[in-house]
């Protein structure tokens, strides 16, 4: 005997689950569920089976094939227009027509013995035999009243309560014979039960009714598809589970790694290759599909994720349904009966309300509180830029098609037969994606200089000496898991917010010029790259003083690419340097605040029992430095500013500093009392460099550990600035404490608010007028400053859904009381 499996169905109350996807393919505890009904038909011998299809007719035949991984026989009877429960089936009548057929729906999940069904049909010699079971809540279906004998009295389709008189209702599986078919009319919609049956009856043909046993559940809504999750789990229907139950009711499918101080309360499904982090919290009636990731300190609770969805750090999930290739951010919260469509993004904090409907492609953006569907509008990301670059998290926001994307756009922006200097740190992650980074430029008719690992400055350096411009892939600072694109101009500075934007539409638009297969570009890689870093570096920073004071200093290149750079400079340098931490470690690309610190802390302990002038440690890619002085004591950051500051302008005696203006203004005191005066620029680097660039600027820095040293370059240096750092220290002959000492204290504090990026303008709008009649600052953002000299400054983040505030008072107090009443005026206006 055949079957036929109705598969055309477009399941419209389970959007926006099936926008995308047609209803017979959603997954119940990740198989289709069409695939649970192939596999029963298969149970009961019955292997040759015809598939009517016709909504996303496509991916269902591209799923299931001919069916032999299934070991079966599918053929596909295909509709060009809805033509109802037995039209479709009269569509593959030429399938059918030799003997009784089984009809069955592919998106209803059940058990039911069929072999039983069928030998029923036969004994009763019936020309058709409706499946029948009973159910609590008869509304939903047509109901069906039987004789004793089994034959069918009267179908009766969605009834009332008041005409509810029966609780057994029609599972819309049914045995019939060919001679049925003489009863529909083709390419026309024809129903079984409201047209068909009704007229068998009428003309007293066999129709019989057969009350099956077990399980079954028309998945018609979304309480039903959670519900039909959890009844698997529970095994109250007799399906195939995939995978191995390594406890009772915890499922664990192949290759998938669950880490030991995870919590798994069963019973719950967690699929192939999916990857789950220590402490995450996984409890009941939870489906976790193929290649998840669920990090850490994420609770998942009656929750069913489908495939390749990324959950991040503390997120909350509830009873909700996620779709394929979804990123969840970190300390998200989703709540009981939402639905959020495939390739989504649902930014970091934000809330989801319960039965809330977000459809496939949409941007919920950080912070959001979202209690209404998102259908139509995108709420996209305003810009692709950030802070430094294009950040994200590597293989979940940035993969190597993004990378490639990204290259293709930078590349389109640039004239054909240019040339981009290419570089990366010693992560695995950004050596894949410069290999992306460096295919796409090729094709876009790009010659790439690749100078492979190399510390930041040195990148930005060799860019300088006749390329376009570059592109530098590097582990986000602070952030393992993430990655920064760092894309320069022809002199090695991070792009102009124009050329951001310019790179921004490119991307948007997807615009990308490729090359004609004669125009590849060329791709070599340049030699002693470090030795003629470290000779221009000598040419041109002030090195006399050095070899006289026989100065001892001690190095950390905290096991990054700065360390390579440092054998060709210490020897010629002429200094006594002990060198700690020089080798490269791959598995840690970029160091974690307490890691930092630690670390300073030890190098401290090593340059006072070495009685050295000074230690410096440098970050993993060489752009910032820390000081620690002679007596092994950390100079914090923001002082470090001043300390080079005060030593440069006691030197130079004249000219211009660039700073942030967000530095402390005792800054000015220090430049002003040695004859130089401040410029003060915005908080982004590529403004900093841009004073930096200009004749009169002596020194720039910004307050977080790097340093323009303007004789050498324009642009960010940690390398530079230590060598300046010893000229100065050897000709002043004083100590980094003493020096330290003589400036006074500052009280600048930090803090941030989230602000949803919907109410910006409005905060940025209300600070200006609760600032009424006092000096106002617009460099960047609002700066407001007091009568007495002490000031605020309210920041919108260009990349994040938060909005920094800092203050700057005679005392901690007095800063902290600023910040106070500012960040009630920036919470009043974002709520």
């Amino acid at each position: 005997m055949k079957a036929v499996v109705m598969a055309g169905g477009e399941g419209t109350r389970l959007r926006p689950m099936t926008s995308s996807m047609p209803k017979p393919l959603l997954p119940v505890v990740n198989r289709p569920i069409m695939e649970h009904v192939l596999r029963l038909l298969k149970r009961h011998g019955l292997s040759e089976t015809v598939v009517t299809v016709q909504f996303l007719a496509s991916l269902v035949k591209n799923y299931f094939g001919d069916g032999e991984e299934l070991g079966m026989d599918l053929t596909y009877a295909n509709e060009e227009k809805p033509l109802g429960t037995a039209g479709s089936v009269k569509n593959a009548e030429e399938a059918l027509k030799d003997d009784a057929f089984l009809v069955i729906s592919g998106d209803a999940l059940t058990d039911f013995d069929l072999t039983d069904l069928i030998a029923f049909h036969k004994e009763k010699g019936a020309l058709v035999t409706v499946c029948l079971t009973r159910v609590p809540n008869p509304l939903e279906f047509g109901i069906t009243i039987v004789d004793e004998e089994g034959k069918v009295e009267r179908f009766l389709e969605k009834p009332t309560w008041g005409q509810v008189f029966s609780d057994t209702v029609n599972t819309g599986i049914y045995v019939m014979e060919p001679e049925v078919f003489d009863y529909v009319e083709a390419d026309v919609s024809v129903d079984w039960s409201g047209d068909v049956f009704p007229q068998l009856m009428k003309e007293g043909k066999k129709v019989y009714g057969y009350i099956a046993e077990g399980y079954w559940e028309d998945v018609g809504t979304h309480e039903s598809y959670v519900k039909a999750q959890a009844d698997v789990l529970e095994g109250k229907v007799d399906v195939d589970i995939d995978g191995f139950e390594i406890s009772p009711g915890v499922w664990i499918a192949e290759g998938a790694e669950v880490h030991p101080d995870a919590v798994l309360r069963g019973p719950l499904y967690i699929g192939d290759y999916a990857k789950v982090e220590a402490d995450a919290e996984i409890r009941e009636h939870t489906v976790v599909g193929s290649n998840v990731v669920v990090k850490t300190g994420a609770f998942l609770h009656k929750a069913v994720v489908h495939d390749n969805v990324y959950i991040g750090q503390h997120s909350n999930l509830r009873g909700c349904v996620i779709g394929k290739n979804t990123d969840i951010m970190r300390a998200a919260r989703i709540e009981d009966g939402a639905v959020i469509g495939d390739e989504c993004l649902v930014g970091e904090e934000s809330i989801i309300q319960g039965n809330v409907r977000v459809y496939p492609f949409k941007t919920i953006e950080a912070g959001a509180f979202v209690n209404t569907s998102v259908i139509w509008e995108s709420r996209g990301q305003a810009h692709l830029f950030g802070a430094r670059g294009v950040s994200g998290i590597l293989n979940v926001e940035i993969t190597p098609e993004v990378a490639v994307r990204l290259a293709g756009a930078y590349a389109t922006t640039l004239k054909k037969g240019s040339t981009v200097t290419t570089a990366r740190d010693h992560s695995r992650g950004a050596r894949a994606l410069k290999r992306a980074v460096i295919s796409s430029l090729q094709s876009s008719a790009i010659d790439v200089r690749d100078l492979e690992n190399v510390p930041l400055p040195v990148a930005r350096q060799q860019t300088a000496r006749g390329s376009a411009g570059g592109i530098m892939i590097r582990t986000s600072p602070g952030v393992p898991d993430s990655v920064d694109i760092m894309f320069f101009d022809e002199r090695g500075a991070d792009l102009s917010q124009g050329g951001q934007r310019k790179l921004d539409r490119v991307y948007a638009r997807q615009e990308y010029r490729r090359a004609f297969p004669g125009e590849i570009g060329d791709l070599h890689f340049p030699a002693s790259v470090f030795d003629s870093y470290t000779g221009s570096l000598l040419r041109n920073v002030d090195t006399t003083g050095i070899a006289e004071a026989g100065l001892k200093v001690v190095v950390d290149a905290s096991n990054g690419s700065a360390g390579l750079v440092l054998p060709s400079l210490l020897g010629r340098l002429g200094v006594d340097a002990l060198t700690i931490n020089p080798g490269l470690d791959e598995s840690r690309p970029t160091e974690t605040a307490e890691s930092r610190r630690s670390g300073l802390v030890r190098l401290g302990e090593i340059v006072a029992s070495a009685r050295a002038a000074f230690g410096v440690r440098f970050d993993p890619v060489g752009e910032r430095l820390s000081l620690v002085d002679e007596r092994g004591r950390i100079i914090e950051d923001d002082r470090a500013l001043l300390v080079l500051l005060d030593l440069v302008a006691a030197e130079r005696r004249s000219g211009r500093v660039a700073l942030p203006v967000t530095t402390t203004r005792i800054a000015e005191q220090v430049a002003a009392y040695h004859g130089t005066q401040v410029e003060w620029t915005t908080t982004s680097p590529d403004d900093l460099t841009r004073v930096g660039r200009e004749e009169t600027t002596i020194f720039g820095g910004d307050g977080r550990g790097a340093f323009i040293v303007p004789e050498f370059s324009s642009v960010l240096d940690g390398t530079a600035a230590f060598v300046r750092l010893i000229g100065l220290v050897a000709r002043t002959q004083l100590t980094l404490s003493q020096i330290d000492a003589r400036i006074p204290r500052a009280h600048v504090l930090r803090r941030d608010l989230a602000t949803p990026w919907a109410v910006k303008g409005l905060v940025m709008r209300s600070v200006v007028e609760a600032a009424g009649d006092r000096q106002v600052d617009t460099t960047d953002g609002v700066r407001v400053v007091e009568a007495d000299g002490r000031w605020v400054m309210v920041l919108p983040d260009p990349a994040e859904a938060v909005t920094h505030l800092w203050a700057e008072g005679p005392d901690d107090a007095s800063a902290q009381a600023l910040l106070d009443e500012w960040s009630s005026v920036v919470d009043s206006a974002g709520h």
